[in-house]
């Protein structure tokens, strides 16, 4: 019988940390954007920016929060 497949951030921390990284950059750079924006004359944010800013949010919160099911790969405590 094989093990089970653990998932990819438990095995490398670097790609969880890379993802979680990327996720907040583009998240701040959406928001220091939209600010610009309205700083040099108050013009319309782009939908697509805020869709942008708002996927990024909502991985990251997916990632940051923890599961409500038990971790079926850790030994019971």
């Amino acid at each position: 019988m094989s093990a089970p497949a653990l998932p990819q951030f438990s095995v490398d921390p670097w790609i969880y940390r890379m993802v979680v990284g990327v996720l907040g950059l583009v998240v701040l750079a959406v928001v220091i954007g939209a600010m610009l924006l309205q700083i040099q004359g108050g013009k319309d944010i782009s939908q697509g920016i805020l869709a942008i800013g708002s996927a990024a949010t909502g991985g990251l919160v997916g990632l940051l929060v923890p599961s409500p099911i038990p971790n079926r790969h850790s030994p019971p405590s």
